[in-house]
């Protein structure tokens, strides 16, 4: 008997390898999908603005990339002793005013070349709710703990999702005719939303991004959403809070993603990259033994010989601290 609802395995058109390009925006989860495409040695691109967790807001955060937009005082606000941006999360804000213009108009001006030369786009919806700040008449990507009562909060229906993110598409395409579009929903429940409305919440994304897929052949899903919420329906599968997954639940959904989107040679080269990562991370008891230093040695040569037949894979940071302890 089969005590699970597994979620069948299809390979997608797009795979994605080492040489390509990805940028990644939009909740949480996208950072536990892009942390692991990192550690993996994938060239990423993750969150330029921070975790966005709405549609309207990774719109905005797309075509600020695709104007170059500079940031100027104007921009920005002033709070409880610290800078901040509606469109940035709060790991931007900063004390120092010039710091911060400087620090996220450096992110837009690079994410911006990176994502006209992107393969692929990876965009994570979170929750189909905004807050609209009422003096700007703009949905804002972070409230920053600013009093709810100058923002109004309501829910996006699909018609509104698919005209924007429409648009959106046309926009990218235009940019960068060879990129391809990936969407996933958050399997993060939003329960400050309540069990009822956070489902209205999702239905809404899933619905949204199901006809956005149908109007456009460049773009897919993958079903991270009902992966954790049918395949792994159990509490173990999710941390202490239990809300969001566990690092169990993360490296199931990984897999389930390299089957779908990599081919055998891809996931090859992140086995032959697990064992040199692993080596990397090791901590002896006695850095000062023979032993030791022959490790590293070996390490070395495993990490060169990595290195040269994969030359477009960047290891030159790890090949340098290697040396360095060495020497």
């Amino acid at each position: 008997m089969d005590f699970r609802t597994q979620i069948d395995i299809v390979r997608q058109g797009a795979e994605i390898s080492h040489k390509d390009k990805i940028v990644m925006m939009g909740s949480c989860f996208a950072e536990n999908v892009g942390q692991k495409l990192i550690q993996n040695k994938f060239d990423v691109n993750l969150n330029p603005f921070g975790i966005l967790y709405n549609p309207v807001s990774v719109a905005q955060s797309i075509d600020i990339l695709l104007e170059e937009k500079k940031f100027e005082e104007s921009d920005i606000f002033f709070d409880k002793g610290v800078y901040h941006s509606f469109h940035h999360h709060s790991k931007f804000s900063d004390s120092d005013k010039d710091r911060f213009l400087d620090n996220i108009n450096a992110s837009i001006d690079q994410s911006g070349d990176f994502l006209k030369e992107a393969s692929y786009l990876l965009v994570t919806f979170g929750t189909a709710y905004v807050y609209e700040c009422k003096k700007t008449e703009k949905v804002v990507s972070n409230c920053h703990k600013v009093p709810a009562s100058e923002f109004e909060r309501y829910r996006l229906n699909v018609a509104n999702i698919v005209t924007l993110w429409e648009d959106t598409i046309h926009k990218l395409h235009a940019a960068n005719p060879n990129l391809t579009i990936l969407f996933t929903v958050s399997p993060i429940r939003h329960l400050r939303d309540g069990l009822h409305d956070n489902q209205l919440s999702k239905s809404t994304l899933l619905l949204a991004i199901d006809e956005l897929c149908r109007k456009f052949s460049f773009t897919g899903y993958f079903p991270s959403y009902e992966i954790l919420m049918d395949d792994l329906r159990d509490y173990r599968f999710y941390d202490e809070d239990m809300v969001h997954p566990s690092h169990i639940a993360i490296n199931y959904i990984w897999e389930v993603f390299a089957q779908t989107h990599f081919s055998e040679g891809t996931q090859g080269i992140n086995k032959e990259w697990g064992k040199i990562s692993q080596a990397l991370q090791h901590r002896p008891f006695n850095t000062e033994t023979e032993e030791h230093k022959h490790f590293l040695k070996q390490t070395l040569l495993k990490l060169e010989s990595f290195h040269n037949k994969y030359p477009y894979i960047y290891c030159d940071n790890e090949i340098s601290s290697l040396k360095d302890l060495i020497s």
